[in-house]
């Protein structure tokens, strides 16, 4: 009988031991918003878990992860040559700018662009600026809304146009593009993108792109790997290197304290460890953490009633537990 019982205690103690201090967090048991959390570290799956009956099969609103993916895909339009460099100005890509009684909007650059400090306008209202029949074509004719290069100011309709940028430059679209050099190499075959009413797909983050949760946290061991998923190097380790060390960043008061912001990535340091991550409405996430080797995937809810406090509660709650799990 003793012995059961020591076998008994030896496996409830196993168990216990192993679970993640992530499954004991109150709000992740209680909230109808988590969708799912993945976890790897050292190239392993540490944790993967879907909460509120979604599965590792689900297309997640990937929301504004969606600018982060579209700045790989300008990393590699550069390396192929169809774009000049991030510092090309966005007239090459819309010559009526060159008519423009602004004279200001052609020096704007594609990476004025990427750090939301082009200037462009910026939608007042989601719903208006999706109705208009050629948003990116407004963008351009549109008033500047601050001096270009001089402020970080956050625009969905301008990030916009670095998929038309994209299109126009390759000669495909951006769709693609994504499945020809990214996607595809990467075994990533089910997602979902929508065009805006211009034609072009969605290069910001409003229609959104969807993609499974597993996917995204390729995404991120490819930034991890600097730009390498596997044995091939899909995105140049110039740019990678870019992407992690920008040249330029603007302070930006969005997701955690500190952050700073450039070519759609965000760059934080978090208790002394660098932390570089995408992030979109309502709480959809992408961490990279290179000292840690480590990468971190995030999915909830994007409605609007509940997004910011979602956001507070992840910053507030969750991260310091995923972040104590990676290291």
């Amino acid at each position: 009988m003793k012995l059961i019982l020591c076998f008994f205690l030896l496996v409830i103690s196993f168990f216990t031991n192993a679970q993640s201090p992530i499954d004991t967090l109150t709000y992740l048991k209680e909230s109808p918003n988590v969708y799912a959390i993945l976890l790897a570290k050292n190239d392993k799956v540490i944790f993967e878990k879907y909460y509120n009956h979604h599965t590792e099969n689900d297309l997640f609103n990937d929301q504004s992860l969606t600018k982060s993916v579209v700045s790989l895909l300008v990393g590699i339009a550069i390396d192929k040559g169809y774009i000049k460099s991030v510092d090309e100005p966005v007239s090459d890509f819309f010559p009526e700018i060159k008519s423009d009684t602004d004279k200001r909007k052609q020096a704007i650059t594609i990476r004025q662009v990427m750090n939301q400090a082009s200037g462009f306008y910026h939608e007042e209202g989601m719903f208006a600026y999706l109705q208009l029949p050629d948003p990116s074509g407004y963008v351009i004719k549109a008033p500047l809304t601050a001096e270009p290069g001089k402020a970080f100011r956050y625009s969905n309709a301008a990030t916009h146009l670095l998929s038309v940028i994209l299109t126009k430059s390759t000669g495909i679209d951006t769709r693609a593009f994504a499945t020809k050099f990214l996607f595809g190499p990467m075994g990533i075959t089910d997602f979902d993108w929508k065009k805006l009413n211009d034609g072009y797909y969605d290069g910001a983050g409003l229609l959104s792109i969807r993609l499974r949760a597993g996917d995204m946290l390729k995404i991120g061991l490819l930034v991890l790997h600097n730009g390498r998923y596997g044995s091939k190097q899909l995105v140049p380790e110039k740019w990678i290197s870019q992407i992690l060390e920008p040249q330029i960043v603007y302070h930006t008061e969005l997701g955690l304290p500190g952050s700073m912001y450039g070519l759609c990535w965000y760059h934080a340091n978090y208790h002394g460890t660098k932390v570089i991550y995408g992030q979109g409405w309502g709480g959809q996430h992408v961490f990279v953490i290179p000292t840690l080797n480590a990468v971190a995937v995030l999915n909830e809810n994007t409605a609007d009633e509940t997004a910011i406090m979602q956001e507070n509660n992840f910053f507030s709650q969750v991260f310091p537990l995923l972040f104590k799990q990676l290291k």
